[in-house]
């Protein structure tokens, strides 16, 4: 086997990561190395091949207690050589000690169970054409949608708190900070009840986060936030396939589903508010 040197990415070099997953269909935002690279600059890893990359990982370790690993790719050329469990041993030794979260594909499952994960649940992706639907239910709504600004930013992170296993703010910040974005809270009585993102990518547009109270308030979120696409747009939304809401929320947008991850976890599945989740953040970086 020829000499393969795995080391930490550049945020640059994040860039030629997400080229890769482009080319397999996943679909990355038009800013993703920019927001994504702040979760933990120490994370992204890269396999060289005498100092050729051919592949890629992540193992973004959000504190000493839970990371998660995604973007574990090895150029097809590549693929079958054993490099690809070089990259898997790296960032399973990088997030030791660690709960480690993952967004596997269903057919790796039975392989992610023999480095010890557990299946959670599944998450679905849904793609949806901007216009297709016509729904304004704002009317039972007491609240108000608001766009984001900066002075929003500290009741963000107190709501998010609760949607995640540990503190990721300086990735929260980065996310709703970033370019070629809307971000609208739904506040009522002073605090923030639900929030959504959506973001222009590759192909498209994807709604990732989208938090809600209620189920109401989501469908506020999707009607608000796809308001001004252009008519005939993809977009696309992952949801939990344990919510039951979210998955008819999804289809009441005549959504149709395209994809599927299993989450899974190393130790105990985080006690997260599922019935709150109508949109997943990230398969890469949770």
């Amino acid at each position: 086997m020829a000499d393969l040197q795995i080391r930490k990415m550049t945020q640059e070099e994040l860039c030629l990561a997400l080229s890769w997953a482009a080319l397999e269909g996943w679909n990355p935002g038009l800013h993703d190395a920019q927001t994504y690279f702040p979760a933990d600059p120490n994370g992204f890893l890269l396999a060289e091949l005498d100092g050729k990359p051919i592949g890629c990982i992540s193992a973004i370790k959000y504190s000493s207690d839970f990371a998660f690993i995604g973007f574990y790719l090895v150029k097809p050329e590549y693929r079958g050589q054993g490099y690809g469990m070089q990259l898997w041993q790296a960032a399973m030794s990088y997030s030791s000690g660690c709960n480690i979260g993952l967004d596997g594909v269903a057919a790796q499952q039975e392989n992610y169970q023999k480095s010890g994960f557990e299946l959670a649940y599944a998450n679905v992706r849904f793609q949806g054409e901007v216009g297709l639907v016509n729904s304004d239910k704002l009317s039972n709504l007491k609240g108000s949608l608001v766009p984001f600004d900066t002075l929003m930013l500290s009741s963000l992170f107190t709501y998010e708190k609760a949607f995640f296993p540990a503190d990721r703010t300086a990735f929260i910040q980065a996310w709703v900070e970033q370019n070629d974005a809307n971000v609208l809270a739904y506040i009522d009585e002073g605090k923030v009840q639900g929030y959504g993102v959506i973001r222009q990518c590759q192909t498209g547009y994807k709604i990732a986060p989208l938090f809600a109270d209620s189920a109401e308030i989501a469908r506020s979120l999707i009607t608000a936030l796809t308001a001004n696409l252009p008519k005939g747009s993809e977009f696309f939304l992952d949801v939990p396939g344990c919510h039951h809401d979210a998955m008819l929320l999804a289809k009441e947008h005549a959504m149709e589903p395209v994809f599927e991850t299993a989450r899974m976890y190393t130790q105990t599945r985080p006690e997260l508010p599922l019935n709150r989740i109508y949109g997943v953040t990230s398969f890469e970086i949770g």
